[in-house]
């Protein structure tokens, strides 16, 4: 029998939520650094961070700042299971960093599409897919790529893609000027070509080359579709459809997945990739594919210890990126008739937190910013549904609820980012360092910070 549960208060918990983020940037810097101290010591939503250290993702911030002015695009890989899939979450993820550092487009999708994504409409021909896991074709390689997957051409094939037309696709996915392809193992001459609208690009030929290559087509305005031609052979890995330099969102949903088979992946393929993609950041958000085969808390080192491993190897070939892991949402079981939290769920996510946070890994807590034990079930009857009759996974509007809290989380680090390049780093040690629950008068009569504020803050 499962423990009595709490009764959750949707509604209440979300305002709550929202309420954490919230700030009011006024004139006098004191408020400004009290919000970020308090943020950074006591809210539970925030993503938590490696031996607390807020300049964690310091180096990403510098980065995204000046993609634009150098013309460059930084990719964030958010890796996760059948959660993810339609670009739920993703999308809500990606839109804000665009708001913030530039960017559009669906960014990166696969060669062949096995679930409809609500960001881009694709289809392709004469190509035959190899996935790393799962019900379709191995290859007689390792080499899948970063999407665990690829699609061989051997002779003629094509991809085509088209703007979106779906309700919920968000105005900055329609904004495509740059196409790339990631491919490898391509025959000598291979060939590519691209066709949009009106624009025909100049074919991209290639020499022989058993390595992987990015080739990229810069148009002179967005486009509304397009077809890529193919004549050889090549494993293409992927098709990148950008837009102006900034920040790639790329969403690889993996049905059925636990996050435990990267590491299948030849290494060098991935090193390849990620270097050439410009990849920064990447989120793993896995767990609830392996919960309803726990039932001891050996079962649950024995998983942590996968995902220990799969870190690793991350690091490994993605030694320019962070990482951020996304924990298991709540997921509803019937006990006696009464719906509550699988029993191992919380300890799970405990577990992994703790995990990530001694690999150097941050740590979002999707568990506790729903409300916890027995919020799925309440999050299910809600008006309207935020999660689906299964008790796993959410609807649109509840990811849209999991996808911007995610991202106000990650922008209210970038805020503080900001406002420290304008207080001295001696000033905001000896300031984060005081107890968070201080009386805000002794406060500020113990550290002295100009009166004003000399940077606009985004307000929550």
């Amino acid at each position: 029998m499962a423990p009595a549960q709490k009764e959750v208060d949707v509604d209440e918990v979300l305002n709550k939520v929202n309420r954490s983020f919230e700030m009011t940037c006024s004139d006098n810097l004191l408020d400004s650094m009290r919000f970020f101290r308090n943020y950074l010591k006591a809210n539970p939503n925030r993503i938590y961070l490696p031996d607390d250290d807020y300049t964690f993702f310091d180096s990403l911030f510098a980065q995204l700042e000046q993609a634009s002015d150098e013309g460059k695009t930084y990719r964030v890989m958010h890796y996760g299971d059948s959660q993810i899939e339609m670009d739920r979450i993703s999308s809500v993820l990606r839109d804000c960093l665009q708001s913030f550092f530039g960017g559009s487009g669906p960014n990166m999708i696969p060669a062949i599409q096995p679930v409809a994504t609500i960001s881009v409409s694709q289809w392709a021909s004469n190509l035959h897919r190899y996935m790393v896991y799962g019900d379709a074709a191995r290859a007689s390689h390792h080499r899948y790529g970063p999407m665990l997957q690829f699609s061989q051409v051997t002779g003629n094939g094509s991809i085509s893609f088209a703007q979106s037309s779906h309700s919920r696709a968000l105005p900055r996915v329609k904004e495509i000027s740059t196409v790339s392809v990631l491919l490898g193992n391509n025959s000598d001459g291979f060939a590519a070509a691209l066709r949009c609208d009106t624009i025909t690009a100049e074919p991209k030929v290639l020499a022989a080359n058993d390595s992987v290559s990015l080739i990229t087509w810069k148009l002179p305005a967005p486009v509304k579709r397009g077809t890529i031609s193919f004549s050889g052979t090549a494993d293409i890995y992927a098709v990148l459809l950008d837009g102006e330099p900034g920040i790639a969102v790329d969403n690889v949903p993996l049905r059925g997945c636990a996050g435990n088979l990267f590491d299948r992946i030849d290494e060098s393929t991935m090193r390849q990739s990620f270097d050439l993609l410009g990849t920064r950041l990447i989120l793993l958000q896995f767990g609830v594919n392996r919960i309803p085969g726990i039932t001891s808390t050996g079962h649950i080192v024995a998983y942590v210890k996968e995902l220990e491993n799969q870190i690793d190897y991350l690091k490994r070939v993605a030694p320019d990126a962070m990482l951020l892991f996304v924990g298991p949402a709540d997921m509803g079981k019937r006990y006696n008739g009464v719906m509550g939290t699988w029993k191992t769920l919380p300890e799970l996510n405990d577990s992994l937190r703790a995990m990530s946070l001694r690999k150097g890994v941050a740590y979002w807590d999707v568990f506790h910013m729903m409300g916890g034990e027995g919020s799925m079930a309440q999050w299910v009857n809600h008006n309207p549904a935020l999660a689906g009759p299964d008790h796993i996974h959410f609807t649109f509007a509840g990811a849209q609820e999991i996808g911007s809290n995610l991202a106000k989380s990650l922008t209210t680090y970038y805020d503080f980012y900001k406002m420290r390049q304008h207080v001295p780093s001696e000033k905001v040690i000896e300031f984060v360092n005081l107890d968070w629950r201080e009386d805000s008068i002794r406060t500020a009569g113990r550290i002295k910070l100009p009166s004003y504020n000399p940077f606009g803050l985004k307000t929550r």
